[in-house]
């Protein structure tokens, strides 16, 4: 877990906030007791998250793949090739969303806007030498040509649900019923 009591808060904010604007339909199914809290998903949601991401062609086609994700600081980072149809889709049209689930058991959604975090040109992000030594321990320092090769992204959530399935699996209080 790599969140601060102030990342911690505005992930419990805006997961509040995005249940409480959800439709009945996704509240009957996501519930106070199929649901974590902020500090209990930053303890599940640690090293590489499978995500399949979805973004937008420019023809406003979707378009899904799976990119690593990692949950930093109450958001979802992941990066690809320069060159990936995907990375294109974010430059022209940045609003993309996310699920990472693990079977029937988690399932974590978000919408939000993605930013690069490094980009060819033009100054990285203030975090991006902490973010880089992270994925440089992560998958090795020579894994890229991490100047040339990878475009990183945050994913800054604007809606996030989370639906679990057993709360006690994820450090909850099991079901009652």
């Amino acid at each position: 877990m790599r969140e601060t009591s102030d990342d911690l808060h505005r992930l419990q904010t805006l997961l509040d906030a995005s249940l409480a604007r959800s439709t009945a339909h996704l509240r009957s199914i996501i519930s106070a007791e199929r649901t974590l809290t902020a500090e209990q998903l930053t303890g599940v949601l640690t090293g590489m998250c499978p995500l399949a991401l979805s973004t937008v062609t420019a023809k406003g086609e979707p378009r899904v793949s799976g990119v690593d994700g990692h949950f930093l600081n109450g958001a979802w980072h992941f990066g690809t090739a320069r060159g990936a149809a995907k990375a294109r889709h974010i430059a022209a049209r940045p609003a993309v969303s996310a699920a990472h689930m693990r079977g029937e058991e988690l399932g974590v959604f978000t919408h939000g806007t993605a930013e690069v975090l490094n980009p060819a040109e033009g100054e990285a992000t203030a975090d991006w030498p902490e973010l880089l030594a992270y994925f440089m321990d992560f998958y090795g320092e020579n894994a890229f040509d991490w100047d040339n090769d990878v475009v990183f992204f945050r994913l800054r959530p604007q809606w996030m649900t989370v639906y679990a399935a057993d709360l006690a699996k994820f450090g909850g209080k099991a079901d009652e019923a």
